[in-house]
C-alpha cells in the first residue's frame, strides 16, 4: 500500500513535466514578425489611437481602430497594413 502514493507522485511528475517543455513549431505564440509588425502599429499608431480611441485597451481598441481606418494618419495606415499582412500564412 505504500507504493501506491510513490507510483502517483512519479506518474504526476511526468505529467506535469510535458507540460513545462517549448510549445512545438508553429503554434503557442505569434511569429517574431507578428511581434515587429504589431511593435511597428502600436508605435506608429500611438497618436491615432489616442485621439479616435481613447481610454479602450486591449481587443476594444484594436476594434476601434480598425473601425476608424479611413481617419488614422498614414504611417498608422501602413503599419496597419504590414501587421495585417504579417496575419497571414506564408
Amino acid at each position: 500500500m505504500k507504493l501506491m502514493p510513490m507510483i502517483v507522485l512519479a506518474a504526476l511528475s511526468v505529467g506535469t513535466a510535458a507540460f513545462a517543455q517549448e510549445p512545438p513549431a508553429g503554434g503557442g505564440g505569434p511569429s517574431p514578425e507578428m511581434q515587429a509588425a504589431r511593435k511597428a502599429m502600436m508605435e506608429s499608431c500611438a497618436a491615432d489611437r489616442k485621439t479616435l480611441c481613447d481610454g479602450k485597451t486591449g481587443r476594444e481598441a484594436m476594434m476601434c481602430m480598425r473601425d476608424n481606418a479611413d481617419k488614422v494618419s498614414e504611417p498608422c495606415k501602413d503599419a496597419m497594413a504590414k501587421m495585417m499582412a504579417a496575419r497571414k500564412p506564408q
